[in-house]
């Protein structure tokens, strides 16, 4: 087992919002490392496939000799390991919703947004911006009931469910950009809306936060290569 002081590598790229969540986890620990910039679609490096040979996906948190992988659990491990700045609840049940709300984000409503963009034809695409609204007002809930009225989920500081949520605004913002919808907006979600605003600006958040334009650049070079691609 490595110990807190060992060497610390994040591999990632940039516009992944998984790999947002290992860095603003590392930024709220105040952990130094060296960030591993990975060009997926020119190619998975030798480092990425030997230490994720399972997924050979990013994120990898390699700390001294360990590699772990998946967002989530290197997020719990980096709270296990450097404990202070607490990232999860230290109340059971506070811990079990936090856990809940985010395998619904990465189980339910993350790839609805992805849709909205990938959809082929106006009905589809319909659908598809019906489903992220709806799961954003039962988000809106359960900020009222995380907060406590407080600025984050995590109450007075950012906490696992605003990082799990959080690092997907930057893709949210691309999707209301080109799609021409506000998802976030007073009507609906005025609680998130203000939310997502103190979030992105927060010291842990700002430095990895994609620019909205750089995000949609890239955006639309990942739709012209997937739609390039022949389907079998």
């Amino acid at each position: 087992m490595a110990t807190s002081d060992a060497e610390v590598k994040v591999l990632g790229t940039w516009a992944s919002p998984f790999v947002m969540r290992v860095r603003i986890a590392m930024n709220i620990k105040s952990v130094a490392y060296e960030f591993h910039q990975e060009r997926l679609w020119e190619g998975k490096s030798e480092l990425l496939l030997k230490s994720n040979p399972v997924h050979r996906k990013v994120p990898v948190l390699i700390h001294g000799d360990d590699t772990i992988c998946e967002s989530l659990i290197i997020v719990q491990y980096i709270d296990e390991v450097w404990p202070s700045a607490p990232i999860l609840p230290s109340d059971p049940h506070e811990r079990a919703t936090a856990r809940f709300w985010a395998a619904y984000l990465d189980d339910k409503w993350f790839p609805s947004l992805r849709a909205i963009g990938m959809a082929e034809g106006e009905d589809a695409r319909k659908a598809a911006i019906g489903q992220v609204e709806e799961g954003l007002m039962l988000l809106e809930e359960a900020f009222d009931k995380c907060s406590q009225g407080q600025a984050f989920f995590g109450k007075d500081q950012i906490g696992y469910l605003d990082i799990t949520f959080g690092c997907f605004l930057g893709w949210l913002r691309v999707t209301e950009k080109m799609s021409g919808i506000k998802l976030l907006n007073e009507i609906n979600t005025p609680a998130l809306l203000k939310w997502a605003d103190r979030f992105c600006n927060d010291a842990a958040v700002k430095d990895v936060m994609p620019a909205t334009e750089k995000l949609a650049e890239f955006a639309k070079m990942l739709r012209g290569r997937v739609r390039a691609t022949p389907k079998s």
